[in-house]
């Protein structure tokens, strides 16, 4: 190897950190240590030094530099270091050639942190810590894996959940939870998921074929590939916006708007959804032809069309057991993108997800537009009428669902 191979290892930066971010995880790495050995020595009578086990320096690094990977989450960082420290006295205790020790204390703990899910590096640096210190650690028998290993790790927990979620407003720890591609809250942003069209399952499936350890979660994963669809694809089509091709001004109907009110927009202005909004013009459901459908039953002696008018007519009296306002029909369960998005974000949304039609908000969530899957086509097939500032694929387009 040449000394320019040599200086290019050296140039290559393997933490992607801003200098800000750098400076923020050094400071976190100086406070928890500071912390975790202030406390020790507080509460470990008989010694002016704190009692702080040397792989704790290794989690903090896991801990702040890499938050999110799969390696510093609570169980990792909790099982991997207190299993380690109990393999680690055992080897110790039964064997006596400390080569042999040393080496079946590292090889157990990284089988035992494999087999319960909770590898942590800094574990097997741990576990060498009994066989290399000898009788000053052994002599405390198991009581070692709480004091001091379980109090470094609890209190090491507790100053990463503070500082990375509370302070740095971060996602630690990361909680695992089922997603449902087909559930979303109502007026909710479009997720990096459904933007990628890539589920979790399909991530799942990718790390399990490569039969490889990558350290980066199944979020970071999936906004990465988000990221580098969005830049690529608009690198080819150039920057289009959501707010290039929006249908505005667009038709909207409030919860208390009545059913018959709203069919009868639907109705002659051929929609075929029409968000619902609040008072601030803010999203709060959409409603389709399918939610005045789905509340309707034919039975033997009807048809479908008495009991749809049956349906819309208002009720006379004060009380009725069928839905009167908008409200009590729409679907709650309604996705929005921001004005400013590419129009690559609704590729998946409409081709893989099944909308139709996605509402568009402003900086303040409130409603400005609607783009529907023909304004998407006509962007896709004929950008330069985009480019131009032609507005005719708007007007032709305007009211399709």
């Amino acid at each position: 190897m040449n000394a320019k191979h040599l200086l290019r290892f050296i140039t290559v930066d393997p933490v992607k950190l801003s200098i800000k971010d750098k400076l923020i995880s050094v400071a976190s790495c100086f406070t928890v240590i500071l912390l975790t050995a202030w406390i020790t020595q507080q509460i470990s009578p008989g010694t002016a030094n704190p009692i702080l086990v040397a792989s704790m320096g290794a989690s903090a690094v896991i801990l702040f530099i890499i938050p999110n990977s799969p390696l510093a989450q609570p169980w990792p960082l909790v099982g991997g270091q207190l299993v380690s420290a109990t393999i680690g006295l055992v080897c110790a205790h039964l064997l006596t050639n400390p080569v042999f020790a040393s080496a079946c204390a590292v090889g157990g703990s990284v089988l035992a942190m494999l087999l319960l899910r909770c590898l942590h590096p800094p574990g097997a640096a741990t576990a060498l810590t009994p066989v290399m210190a000898g009788g000053a650690i052994t002599s405390l028998g198991y009581g070692f894996v709480l004091m001091p290993v379980g109090l470094n790790v609890a209190i090491m927990l507790m100053t990463a959940v503070i500082i990375n979620r509370w302070i740095l407003q971060g996602e630690y720890p990361i909680i695992p939870h089922k997603t449902d591609d087909k559930k979303h809250q109502h007026g909710t942003p479009i997720q990096d998921s459904q933007r990628t069209g890539i589920s979790e399952q399909d991530l799942e499936q990718a790390l399990d074929n490569m039969n490889l350890f990558m350290d980066v979660s199944k979020g970071d994963l999936s906004r990465l590939l988000t990221d580098a669809q969005l830049h690529s694809f608009k690198r080819y089509r150039g920057a289009i916006s959501c707010a290039d091709i929006m249908v505005k001004p667009i038709l909207a109907v409030e919860y208390g708007t009545a059913v018959d009110e709203a069919w009868r927009i639907m109705h002659s202005e051929k929609l075929k959804a029409m968000p619902v909004i609040d008072r601030a013009r803010r999203v709060i459901g959409i409603i389709t032809w399918n939610d005045f459908f789905k509340f309707i039953s034919v039975g033997d002696n009807d048809t479908f069309q008495e009991k749809f008018r049956a349906f819309i007519r208002r009720s006379p009296s004060l009380t009725t057991n069928k839905p009167e306002s908008v409200g009590h029909i729409m679907t709650a369960s309604v996705s929005v993108l921001p004005e400013t998005a590419h129009i690559a974000e609704l590729i998946p949304l409409m081709s893989t997800q099944g909308y139709r039609q996605i509402p568009i908000v402003n900086g303040e969530n409130r409603l400005v537009g609607m783009v529907y899957q023909a304004n998407l086509i006509a962007a896709l097939y004929n950008k330069d009428a985009i480019d131009s500032g032609t507005a005719d694929i708007r007007v032709k387009i305007g009211y399709i669902g």
